[in-house]
This record gives structure tokens, C-alpha cells and sequence, in this order.
């Protein structure tokens, strides 16, 4: 087969940093006044959750430490729904492949599957609320506000969903996911997050926001009050830096891995654009890709493949890397077991690009428009076929690297991995 000829293309996006994140944390926390609500010796739950978020080792050891200095005691609660296989000692292991361990945060790590349920919505669903979280004198929520993956609202993934998914454990992930089916996420939360405020003892929230190179943009601490009015505008924020891909269509978007570190479906929906249906754009969507193909899955996912299923293409390679066990119950409890099936596989890269291109209609594989990425966190250096490029370089943030060449492999038929472009 008679394959498009690729470039390099570097994205420039609007990108704010901070450099120091441990003063930037111990600013934000101070805002908070924990002196005039905590005692010495109280004792204070942090959460850690599983996304890949930007240096959030630092950010969890630099909170611990300036908590210590309102005289408080605190631990680590892992909050991540039913990540980890949906085990405590899974959600530890979870953690610790992010840089998140008792040694380099210095505080203890307390995990459990265990739940209180605090209250019930209207509709008589149980809120569960981690135990050990619980029976902290306070609780301190620190995740990053980005757009959901599932869902749209004034609110979707950040210091609400911590409270209540990632605290509500394997059986709050459960009951929420199913509840939302039948009620929005903004309905639960209008319904209930102010009384889990009020009752599970949370002091603030602290807020990141990371811009389109995956580093850390923003940090601010939250009160409990504020956590509705604020959340909604950090979204907003956190959407315009969102990356992007460099064209409205493609016919086959070949991802580099894919993996929970990465984004909550494996995939970011809101870069690939499959946000409301896995396997079609909607008009709802910002860019339409007809095929997508997966080479391999993250490092420190762990073998949750979640999000598999929105592709149509992967590698043998790919799904040797699969952990059918914490697939399947992430997917179950999210109400995404499409998310889990195992598409079309070939046995390497180039077995899977040309079956692709066999199924994008009436185009000619040597004319598809073909773009290649590393991740959905990294779209600064991607590769684009030639019927991409005059799209591409109408705008001025790209730049087109002047190596044009085939789609090549090795001698085993694979790819190379556009990682080592970005280095």
C-alpha cells in the first residue's frame, strides 16, 4: 500500500507556568486561615487521586508540609472511585507510579474500600464518603479542574468529583455513574455536595490547572464556600488552555498510548473528539477524526486500558499490555463496558495503518489526512500527512518541519514514537 508522506509539526500554545510549586502551595494554603479552624493535633485527610497530573508529588509533599504548620496531622487518602483494580493495596500501587509514597510526601498513606454513607440525594441515592476520610476532624480536596471526558456542565471534573467519586470509592464511583444516567452530574451535585461539605469536615479545596504542554498553570486554594462559583470558572479556564489538534478532520489519528495517568478515558474525548459517541464526532465536538488506531498503553497505567474501546485499530503489542481484571471494573463502574472491548487487532504498526486506511471511503490511502501523537497531554509535536499541511500552516502558532517523508517502520513493522521527537 501506497502510504501518505508525514511531516513534524510543532504546536505553540498559550502556556503559563508556575516554577515553584512548593511556594506557590504554601501561599494558597494560607489563604485558607486552617488556624482558625483546626486545633493542634487535629488530624487532616488529603486526597491523592489517579489522574496524571503535572508534578503532583510535589504538590501533595508541599501541602502536607504547609498543613503541618497550622499544627494539623495529616495523612493521605487515595481518592480515586475504583482505580487500582478497585482494591485498597491497588489504589497504593496507584499512587506510588505516580510519585505519590510515605517517603517522598512524608506522611503516612491510609487506603481503604471502605464507606459511611453521609446522606441521600432527593431521589433516595446514597452519598458514600471514604471511611478513614470520614473520621478525619478535616478533609482537604486537591485535584486538577479540567473538562470531563463524558459529560458537559458548569462543572465537570475537578474538586466535586474528588468529594464525591473519588471519595465515594468503588461503591460511590457505582451508584454515581448509574445515577447520572438518569439524573446530570450538576443535579447530584446542586442536590448534594453542600451537605458533604458541611458534614465530612472539608476545610478547602486546592485547585490545579495545567495548560497545553501538561504542566502545572495554576494553583489556588478554594474555601468550602466557594467551591461551586469558583470550580465553574476555573473550568472555563482550564478549557481554553486545553491542547489541540491542528485540524478540524482526519481520517485516521494514530496515538502513540494511551492510559488513566493520561486522561480518565484513556483518551482525552475533548482532543480527539468523541466526547458524546464513541465511535463518530458529533456537532458537539471540536475536531472529527473517522479512524483511530492505538500503538500501546502508558507505563503507569498499570494495564487499565480503559478506553480502548473508542478506537477501532490496535497491535497485538497493545493488548498484551491489557489487564482485563482492572479494565473491567473500571469500565463496569463508570457504565462504559464499551470502553473495555478490544478493537480490530493486527500484529504491528503497519498491518494496523494499512487496514485503517482501507476503511476511510473513497480516499486514496497515499492522499488520507493522517495525524500522529504522542498522548492527548502532548500535542506540541505531532506528525501530519501532506493533505493536512496547507490547513496546518495557515495559522501562525504552527511550525512545519521541512522532512517530509513516508510513514516508516522497522523491521518488525513498527513505528517509531513521536516521544523521541519531543526531547
Amino acid at each position: 500500500m501506497q502510504l501518505p508522506q508525514m511531516a513534524t509539526v510543532h504546536q505553540r500554545f498559550d502556556a503559563p507556568r508556575i516554577d515553584d510549586i512548593a511556594a506557590t502551595v504554601h501561599a494558597q494554603i494560607e489563604r485558607l486561615s486552617l488556624n482558625d479552624q483546626v486545633r493542634p493535633g487535629d488530624s487532616l485527610a488529603i486526597t491523592a487521586g489517579s489522574r496524571g497530573i503535572a508534578n503532583i508529588g510535589d504538590i501533595i509533599a508541599a501541602t502536607v508540609d504547609a498543613v503541618r504548620a497550622a499544627g494539623v496531622d495529616p495523612f493521605i487518602v487515595p481518592a480515586m472511585g475504583s482505580h487500582g483494580g478497585g482494591t485498597a493495596e491497588g489504589q497504593v500501587e496507584v499512587l506510588a507510579s505516580l510519585g505519590i509514597t510515605e517517603e517522598l510526601v512524608k506522611a503516612p498513606i491510609r487506603s481503604s474500600m471502605e464507606t459511611v454513607v453521609v446522606t441521600e440525594t432527593t431521589s433516595g441515592v446514597p452519598v458514600h464518603f471514604d471511611r478513614l476520610a470520614s473520621e478525619a476532624d478535616h478533609v482537604l480536596i486537591v485535584n486538577r479542574v479540567k473538562p470531563h471526558t463524558r459529560f458537559v456542565g458548569p462543572i465537570e471534573s475537578g474538586l466535586h468529583k474528588m468529594m464525591l467519586i473519588g471519595l465515594g470509592k468503588h461503591k460511590g464511583a457505582s451508584i454515581y455513574h448509574r445515577a447520572i444516567l438518569a439524573h446530570s452530574f450538576p443535579e447530584i451535585l446542586a442536590d448534594v455536595a453542600k451537605v458533604v461539605l458541611e458534614k465530612c469536615g472539608v476545610v478547602g479545596g486546592l485547585a490545579i490547572v495545567e495548560n497545553a504542554l501538561d504542566e502545572t498553570a495554576l494553583i489556588e486554594a478554594v474555601s468550602p464556600n466557594a467551591f461551586a462559583e469558583r470550580e465553574a470558572e476555573l473550568l472555563k479556564q482550564a478549557s481554553d488552555w486545553l491542547p489541540s489538534l491542528p485540524v478540524a478532520e482526519c481520517d485516521l489519528l494514530i496515538i502513540d498510548q494511551i492510559g488513566k495517568d493520561i486522561s480518565g478515558s484513556g483518551m482525552d474525548t475533548n482532543v480527539v473528539g468523541r466526547k458524546f459517541l464513541d465511535h463518530m464526532a458529533t456537532p458537539d465536538d471540536r475536531v472529527s477524526c473517522r479512524r483511530i488506531m492505538v500503538r500501546s498503553l502508558s507505563r503507569k497505567t498499570n494495564g487499565n486500558a480503559s478506553g480502548i474501546g473508542i478506537a477501532e485499530f490496535t497491535t497485538q503489542s497493545c493488548v498484551d499490555l491489557v489487564d482485563p481484571i482492572k479494565t473491567g471494573i473500571n469500565c463496569i463502574t463508570a457504565l462504559h463496558p464499551e470502553g473495555a472491548m478490544i478493537p480490530i487487532t493486527l500484529p504491528n504498526d503497519r498491518e494496523a495503518v494499512e487496514a485503517a486506511l482501507k476503511t476511510i471511503g473513497l480516499t486514496e490511502p497515499e492522499n488520507a489526512k493522517v495525524i500522529q501523537i504522542s498522548d492527548t497531554l502532548h500535542l506540541d509535536v505531532i506528525r501530519a500527512s501532506e493533505t493536512c499541511l496547507d490547513e496546518i500552516g495557515s495559522c501562525d502558532s504552527r511550525t512545519i518541519a521541512n522532512d517530509l517523508s513516508p510513514i516508516s517502520f522497522d523491521s518488525n513493522g513498527n513505528m517509531s514514537n513521536l516521544r523521541d521527537l519531543r526531547k
